[in-house]
């Protein structure tokens, strides 16, 4: 949240070890977003409502500049149950103390409500004369995943909604649900409670059984205080998603200093226990980036925020660069372990896409079947990244082609499987399709690599992908940066931007 000129992130943290457990809500503060400042922890097991256990929720700003901090805490009976925070101090900038009232929980599990399977509310808006909030959960006995709807006047009195907002069958439980309005036109944010003409709604859900996160965008009805998906995209498995990689337990936020809906996710580990404990640490926040609907209404598009732009060092330029068939051009001059890298590509003709087959349905399966390596038409081209000298360790990015009988099919890929030497890893071909509009023959790609992250924003942020590798050769001054191409069509770099990136301030 945003608050007297600090922004104040919460997060889920472990402050025995490397591994889950004990679980608290960490506390940093920070003026950009960028640089930040570790607080004491903001809430951790202290009261019989949460006595074991402070799981994740949100916070809410409420009129007279109060902020709220709603969570699910662990009872002595191993209820799910939902609890309220507030400032020990109000004056305080970093708002160091929160103070958990002797009434909560405010929200307790009934009826028909998994007890085991009831959490993570959502930051509150206010329409019809109250608060409402949502909380995930799974139907008693069922596969359903739910998005149960609470009101309240006060928000101390709470009350179960009937119906719930939204809900669907074979989903599983739904975990840390995000509710919030996008505008119809431009990039700007709104504000959580905004509703009307020019706005839609977005529900995201992460699911626990695949770890992946799904949204639909969709409409509000007040009336019924229902959400209803729109019929652009899949409402489950199959949907749309922020991130098709490393991507999970994400909350959004509005930013009333610029305007701007910011988006917040965690990538956790994908080596072995063993090795986060030997490290000390586990888990890390992607990149905070800006989110708005896209101009065609279907989805979603994000960046990351213009702040990142201040760690920005040593710049090179390239244009004009032609990449015929298996074709490496190394991109020198920056530090290639710690880069910001944006590029353009074009393609004279896309005559030479490969067929794509309908069965084709999943992206991932597809970049497996068919990597960086595997000679294509239009593709695959795009970055090595995280690469060892002569490439027995490197990322690919890369994007490649297809021809449908009405359209082309676009595909970004984050392909792990060669980005490390090391044994026991989680080494995905995470990839996503983009929704694009080839009629120009050109498309872009933007990935921050970060030693052990890629992440990779295509097509201006259509389709966004995290992946977590870990190199052993290619680190720090080992580490290097390649444009390639394997498809028979030529590909030229019509422009291509890097930066050495600079360490942010941490602690």
């Amino acid at each position: 949240m945003y608050f007297n000129g600090i922004y104040h992130l919460f997060y889920q943290y472990n402050p025995k070890g490397a591994v889950w457990g004990n679980i608290v809500w960490a506390h940093s503060v920070s003026k950009d977003m960028i640089n930040w400042e570790p607080l004491d922890p903001a809430i951790y097991p202290s009261k019989p409502f949460d006595i074991k256990g402070c799981w994740s929720g949100s916070a809410t700003v409420l009129p007279g500049n109060r902020p709220v901090i709603l969570y699910t805490g662990i009872d002595p009976e191993e209820r799910q149950v939902q609890n309220y925070a507030i400032p020990a101090n109000i004056s305080d900038p970093y708002l160091r103390e929160w103070i958990k009232p002797d009434n909560n929980p405010i929200v307790v599990p009934t009826g028909d409500i998994n007890s085991s399977a009831f959490r993570d509310p959502t930051t509150a808006w206010w329409s019809g004369g109250h608060w409402k909030i949502i909380v995930g959960g799974r139907r008693n006995g069922k596969k359903r995943g739910m998005a149960d709807l609470y009101r309240s006047r006060d928000f101390v009195h709470w009350v179960k909604a009937k119906h719930p907002l939204h809900s669907n069958k074979d989903t599983g439980m739904w975990e840390c649900p995000d509710f919030y309005p996008v505008s119809l036109f431009g990039t700007k944010g709104l504000d959580i409670s905004v509703n009307g003409q020019n706005v839609k709604h977005v529900l995201k859900v992460s699911l626990d059984h695949t770890r992946y996160e799904y949204y639909t965008i969709g409409s509000y009805n007040l009336a019924l205080d229902r959400y209803f998906p729109d019929n652009t995209s899949a409402d489950g498995c199959d949907g749309l998603r922020y991130d098709y990689g490393n991507f999970y337990a994400s909350k959004t936020f509005y930013d009333p200093v610029k305007k701007r809906r910011v988006l917040w996710g965690w990538a956790n580990e994908s080596d072995s226990q063993p090795e986060d404990i030997n490290k000390g640490w586990a888990g890390i926040q992607a990149i905070p980036r800006k989110l708005w609907l896209d101009p065609s209404g279907k989805q979603l598009v994000q960046w990351p925020i213009e702040e990142l732009d201040s760690l920005r060092g040593q710049r090179v330029e390239n244009n004009n660069v032609k990449l015929n068939k298996g074709d490496h051009v190394e991109v020198k001059g920056i530090t290639a372990a710690q880069a910001d890298v944006e590029v353009s590509f074009s393609f004279r003709s896309l005559d030479n896409a490969e067929e794509f087959d309908p069965s084709w349905v999943n992206a991932e399966h597809l970049c497996g079947q068919k990597g960086s390596n595997v000679q294509g038409g239009v593709g695959p081209f795009g970055l090595l990244a995280l690469a060892s000298a002569k490439l027995e360790e490197f990322t690919p990015v890369f994007f490649r082609i297809f021809k449908a009988p009405n359209k082309h099919v676009v595909l970004l890929c984050s392909d792990a499987r060669s980005s490390s030497l090391g044994q026991h890893l989680y080494k995905p071909s995470f990839a996503g399709f983009v929704d694009v509009d080839l009629a120009d023959k050109k498309l872009s790609l933007r990935s921050l690599i970060d030693h052990s992250v890629v992440e990779s924003f295509g097509a201006g942020g259509k389709t966004c992908i995290t992946s977590r590798v870990y190199p052993t050769l290619a680190v720090l001054g080992n580490a290097h940066l390649y444009l390639f191409n394997n498809g028979s069509e030529t590909v030229t770099v019509d422009n291509l931007n890097a930066w050495s990136m600079n360490r942010p301030r941490i602690n």
